[in-house]
């Protein structure tokens, strides 16, 4: 694929110029939510009520940007988020994303069910990766695809933990897909899964997800060297089940509205898990679009966030060009909204930036 011209100045636009080139069925599958889409309306919502407070004092033209996550330095607190089938995008599909993300400086989460294996896309990075795995019926194969992160180089294994059961996507069943086994599950020692295909969910990787329990998530922790980073929590109990358990990092997510609908917006979520979390890191998976969206979680308590959805629009449009342009463009929001702001680095945004009358209830601190 030939690159393309960029032309859009934000993600909205940028998303208008990916539903032009991918076909309607898997533009539906990768924006669509479950079954009424409520919880994909409200979070847009909640964003744009979410009002911030400005400070007209002490701030700096160019606030830095820069943060860690388990300890690893990146350039700006937004990373990847996991997500099956890059491919479907462009044929580069996670080489592309990962050679963007080591352009950029921050880290990929690279989802088990990618186009390209683990390994391959390991050993074509030159940046940082994460890795995406689920807790399996069979715990052999829980710890074999961690064990296969490891050696391939992995600074973290990611567990998604509210993906267990299939969702109902309704532009699915109207306009379906069909899926086939990913790459990393083609020689599985755990034997060959059932090939039962839903028409709204991915499939045959759904038949060895088992539902996460904290004694699976232990004997992982018990398992691996890597650190655990457990993605889908939206309780305080949940986080702190998952933290006594092994967790070193929580991902606040609602899958991005794909499994239950009508849950909270994850940024809802965000001060109740935060607050659980103490001195563990917490980051947001979950509608990020704006600068300003950033800035929000950021000051509600998010050390990072997430993005998930617009990385498949940016590969559409340009492959590893485009994700790195789709970047710039939260780069450069990120820094206008902090330095308008007040707001001399990501690690200072207070609570205080987020407003009393929040849909949220909130307080400063």
């Amino acid at each position: 694929m030939t690159s393309q011209a960029i032309d859009f100045i934000n993600l909205f636009e940028l998303e208008e110029l990916a539903k032009d080139r991918l076909p309607g069925a898997m533009y539906d599958f990768i924006a669509g939510g479950a079954t009424d889409e409520v919880t994909l309306r409200r979070t847009r919502a909640v964003y744009e009520a979410l009002l911030l407070r400005p400070r007209a004092f002490g701030g700096t033209t160019t606030p830095q940007l820069a943060t860690t996550v388990l300890g690893q330095r990146i350039a700006l607190p937004v990373m990847v988020a996991p997500a099956g089938n890059h491919g479907a995008a462009h044929p580069d599909a996670e080489l592309a994303t990962a050679a963007a993300c080591a352009d950029v400086g921050t880290i990929m989460t690279v989802s088990s069910g990618s186009t390209f294996s683990l390994e391959e896309i390991s050993a074509k990075a030159t940046g940082p990766l994460w890795f995406q795995q689920y807790l399996f019926r069979d715990s052999s194969f829980t710890f074999e695809m961690a064990d296969r992160a490891a050696r391939a180089g992995y600074q973290a294994i990611c567990i998604t933990v509210d993906a267990a059961i299939p969702p109902k996507r309704e532009r699915t069943v109207r306009n379906p897909i069909a899926f086939q086994m990913p790459v990393n599950y083609k020689d599985l020692k755990a034997g060959e899964p059932p090939q039962t295909a839903h028409a709204d969910a991915a499939p045959p990787v759904l038949n060895l997800i088992d539902q996460a329990s904290p004694e699976a998530l232990a004997d992982l922790a018990a398992h691996t060297d890597l650190p655990i980073v457990v993605k889908g929590v939206l309780t305080a109990e949940d986080a702190k089940i998952a933290i006594a358990n092994g967790a070193k990092a929580l991902v606040v997510s609602n899958h991005g509205g794909r499994q239950l609908d009508s849950t909270v917006a994850s940024i809802e979520a965000l001060p109740e898990v935060v607050a659980a979390a103490g001195d563990v890191e917490v980051y947001l998976d979950g509608g990020i679009r704006r600068g300003g969206d950033i800035v929000k979680a950021l000051s509600l308590g998010a050390r990072a966030v997430f993005v998930g959805r617009p990385v498949f629009w940016a590969l559409a449009v340009d492959g590893a060009a485009g994700v790195r342009a789709m970047f710039e463009v939260l780069r450069e929001e990120l820094t206008l909204d902090l330095a308008l702001c007040g707001v001399q680095s990501v690690g200072a945004v207070p609570r205080s930036l987020v407003a009393l009358h929040s849909p949220l209830g909130l307080s400063p601190r």
